[in-house]
């Protein structure tokens, strides 16, 4: 019997696609969801299923920003057929982001037990939720905010790809908030940090949605709850993209440290108190 319902589906849809790329944690926020519904955070169908409606997420990152991606996998072409056109930022934009994906494949394969194990506790999420926050408002004072998408470097891909480990062991930190923190650290603006952050989030979710796949279908999660919170996610996530790139542009990170702080302290209380189990 499925561990998660078509209705449940729907509802992690919605929370996958309001926060997978917001600096908020989306793992963080469908744990916590799952914890208030009672589903097992660290039953292995549910880990696979949260992995799987990512791609939902993903999808919409891929239409959101089908004209970059068209323009940068053509460079990418070109540069592969011409050795004079492998000069183009596009073309070397490319392959940063596969060097800066290997990083966390690795350390995602090698650590997985942890993971879906010990890691996946909500008072891990509780904590990194608050410490993730410290680092994000320090990044955004550090950060000069000097560097746009075209200054971006090797070195910078890298580490930004990177920071994306800090997310994959510790649920609660935010992929979005450690790619973006670092990105503002480095000095790049908010909206480039934004934009770097979801390019570098698409082979990183996609190849753990797709690799999780069999193992929700083969943990007994049934494939309706699947597609329908897939496709939610898709849904709600193109809405939050669209906000969240209007949203950098004319503010800082701070209300979102706010919120992340208030959410980590409402954890500990819930966790503390007996309301949810860790």
């Amino acid at each position: 019997m499925s561990a998660i319902s078509v209705g449940q589906a729907v509802v992690l849809g919605v929370v996958e696609g309001v926060t997978e790329f917001l600096p908020v944690s989306s793992t963080g926020h469908l744990k916590i969801t799952e914890g208030l519904m009672g589903i097992p955070v660290d039953d292995k169908s549910v880990v696979a299923f949260t992995a799987v409606i990512q791609v939902g997420a993903i999808a919409a990152v891929l239409t959101y920003f089908s004209k970059d991606i068209a323009r940068i996998v053509t460079a990418w072409g070109r540069g592969l057929a011409n050795r004079e056109e492998r000069y183009h930022h596009d073309y070397k934009f490319a392959w940063w982001v596969i060097y800066a994906t290997i990083p966390i494949v690795v350390v995602g394969l090698a650590a997985k037990p942890l993971i879906e194990g010990p890691l996946a506790s909500l008072w891990v999420v509780a904590g990194s939720l608050i410490v993730g926050s410290g680092l994000m408002w320090a990044a955004d004072q550090m950060g000069r905010h000097k560097r746009g998408e075209d200054d971006t470097s090797l070195k910078d891909a890298m580490l930004v790809g990177s920071s994306q480990i800090l997310a994959l062991l510790f649920p609660g930190f935010s992929r979005s908030g450690a790619t973006m923190s670092t990105g503002l650290i480095l000095d790049l603006e908010r909206v480039a940090a934004t934009r770097l952050s979801f390019f570098l989030g698409i082979p990183a979710l996609t190849g753990a949605g797709l690799y999780e796949l069999k193992d929700a279908l083969g943990a007994g999660v049934d494939a309706l709850p699947l597609i329908v919170g897939t496709v939610v996610s898709f849904v709600v996530a193109y809405a939050s993209i669209a906000w969240l790139l209007k949203y950098v542009a004319k503010h800082s990170f701070n209300a979102f440290v706010v919120y992340r702080i208030v959410v980590g302290l409402l954890l500990f209380g819930l966790l503390g108190t007996g309301v949810l189990t860790a």
